[in-house]
Formats: structure tokens, C-alpha cells, sequence
């Protein structure tokens, strides 16, 4: 993987989140703070308006995943 994420890369994303935020539940994030903190991740590259509802929510997903481990 190249050091620059997009919204492609949901498990890399997800992953990022929990280590960002431990004590977050994924589940209680709203789709628009969800957004912003994956812009705002160190080396994402994606474009803001490329998220969708779908891509948001796999990574919300890949998130929980990473926090219940």
C-alpha cells in the first residue's frame, strides 16, 4: 500500500480511527464528524466529496471491528 489512503482503504482507515480515538464507540459517530476525521487522518489523500453513505459505513464498520479486536 502506498503511504497516501483513500476512501478505498476502509480497513486501513478503520484501524487509524481506533488507534486516533480509543475511547470512541464507531457506533454513537455521526456520518459527518465520520468524514472529517478520516480527512483529517495523517496521509489521506481522498477527495471529501468522493464519501458516500456506503463507504462511510464499512468504515464505521472496519472500526468496530479493529475496537472490539
Amino acid at each position: 500500500m502506498s503511504d497516501e489512503l483513500t476512501w478505498t482503504d476502509v480497513h486501513e482507515i478503520g484501524w487509524r480511527l481506533c488507534e486516533a480515538f480509543p475511547d470512541v464507540d464507531p457506533l454513537t459517530v455521526r456520518f459527518t464528524d465520520l468524514q472529517r476525521w478520516v480527512c483529517e487522518l495523517e496521509g489521506f489523500a481522498g477527495d471529501p466529496k468522493a464519501s458516500t453513505e456506503q463507504v462511510l459505513e464499512a468504515i464505521q464498520m472496519a472500526w468496530l471491528d479493529e475496537r472490539e479486536g
